[in-house]
């Protein structure tokens, strides 16, 4: 049971890259009924075509983040494929939870063993995880992302399959109204169980 059981849930989604995490919550968060939001995550990388600044990301430059770090302002925050910084401001994430609000942070493994650490037993983890790992090469090549950025994220992501045991659930993306309808019955069982 959650110490702080007046707080409205907090979901954290994990999984490798090219299996689908943003489109599955930015599905969730348009038809769904429940009270959610997308925690936005400060990035250090560049703004890719089609992201709105504030919206997609908040995209900082280094010096900042660090900063932020350094103030302990961050939630969670990891060095990714060893270029870039992304992270979880903390007022992405309480204000919300205090007003009702469940939040859902959309991260990489390592944020999420942070959030495991700092709120044990006061959120919820799911991992996403593709039918077969020949689907994350699909997904990764139709990105057209360099040769060298697919190899390197592939690889990120054989590590983070390895550990989706440390999830407390495991939601495989064959489908996505399927998953969608899935990752949304285990929010309003977390609502329901939180008494909201």
């Amino acid at each position: 049971m959650s110490d702080h059981p007046r707080l409205a849930p907090l979901l954290v989604i994990s999984g490798p890259a090219g299996v689908g995490k943003s489109t599955l919550v930015d599905v969730l968060l348009a038809q769904t009924q429940l009270p959610l939001r997308r925690a936005v995550t400060a990035t250090t990388r560049k703004k890719r075509e089609g992201e709105v600044p504030e919206v997609s990301y908040h995209f900082w430059d280094r010096q900042r983040f660090q900063d932020a770090l350094a103030r302990n302002e961050m939630l969670e925050w990891a060095e990714v494929h060893g270029r870039d910084f992304y992270g979880t401001p903390q007022v992405e994430v309480d204000p919300y939870r205090e007003r009702g609000i469940g939040v859902i942070l959309v991260i990489d493994v390592q944020g999420a063993g942070q959030v495991r650490a700092r709120y044990p037993n006061d959120h919820l983890s799911v991992f996403i995880a593709p039918p077969r790992f020949e689907d994350l090469v699909a997904r990764l090549a139709a990105r057209g992302e360099p040769e060298e950025s697919r190899l390197r994220r592939l690889n990120t992501a054989r590590q983070e399959l390895a550990r989706q045991g440390e999830f407390d659930r495991i939601l495989v993306n064959a489908d996505l109204p399927t998953a969608t309808a899935e990752l949304e019955a285990i929010l309003r069982d977390e609502f329901q169980r939180r008494g909201r």
